[in-house]
Parts: structure tokens; C-alpha cells; sequence
């Protein structure tokens, strides 16, 4: 388990995020405060999260995911350095009713060593900052 602690730490720390772990998987989390978003007039917190679970220790390889909350601003460049990285988008949609800005999420997969995803994660979040 503390390798798995210290790889943790490692995803988290190339993404930009705050490690944690939910439900066994190590889940990085950012926080994008610069959006200063409301759902019915009331402030929200708009964060994207990103994890890696079920991991071969033969291989390295594991199921890595992300949730990324974006302006609508952001998805074609996001997505574009995204795909061009062979990671899938599995879904682009918004997720909340009277939104300000409106916000969309994207979520991503891939099966692969976490280090490595979170890499080429990092490459496209720098596209929107």
C-alpha cells in the first residue's frame, strides 16, 4: 500500500492536483478558483479529478480517468491535445442548470502506466491555463 501512496503522490503532483484516495483508487483533484462560477445565483466550487485503479503490477499498466471541468472556451483545445495523445474522450456534456459561465465536462480514459497519463494530462491542461 505505500507504494501505491507514493505513485499517488506522484500522478497528483504532475497533474497539479491534491492527492487523496476514495473507494481504493488514488483520485488527484484541482481545484479551478479562477472560475468564479454560480448554479442558481449561489457560488460553486468547480474542480476536476483525475484517477488511476486496477493496476497490473506485472505491466504497470491501469484504468486512468478524468473528469475535467472546462469553460466552453476550452473543450476543442483541450480535447484536440487530448486525443492527439491517444487518450479517449468518452463523454462531453454540461451537467447543471443555470450555470454561469456555463461549464462542461469532459471525461477521459485510458489503460495505461498512471506516471505516463498524468503527463500527457498535464500537457492539456496547460492548453486551457
Amino acid at each position: 500500500m505505500n507504494h501505491n501512496r507514493t505513485l499517488c503522490r506522484k500522478f497528483a503532483k504532475i497533474i497539479g492536483g491534491q492527492p487523496g484516495f476514495a473507494g481504493g483508487k488514488c483520485v488527484a483533484t484541482i481545484s479551478r478558483n479562477q472560475i468564479h462560477a454560480t448554479i442558481l445565483g449561489k457560488r460553486f466550487g468547480v474542480t476536476s479529478s483525475f484517477s488511476f485503479e486496477s493496476r497490473d503490477k506485472r505491466s504497470g499498466r491501469a484504468l486512468c480517468l478524468g473528469r475535467v471541468a472546462l469553460l466552453q472556451t476550452e473543450v476543442e483545445r483541450f480535447i484536440s491535445v487530448i486525443r492527439n495523445r491517444k487518450i479517449k474522450v468518452s463523454s462531453i456534456h454540461n451537467e447543471w442548470l443555470f450555470d454561469r459561465p456555463r461549464l462542461i465536462y469532459v471525461n477521459i480514459e485510458s489503460n495505461e502506466k498512471p506516471l505516463i497519463f498524468a503527463r500527457k494530462v498535464r500537457k492539456a491542461l496547460n492548453t486551457i491555463r
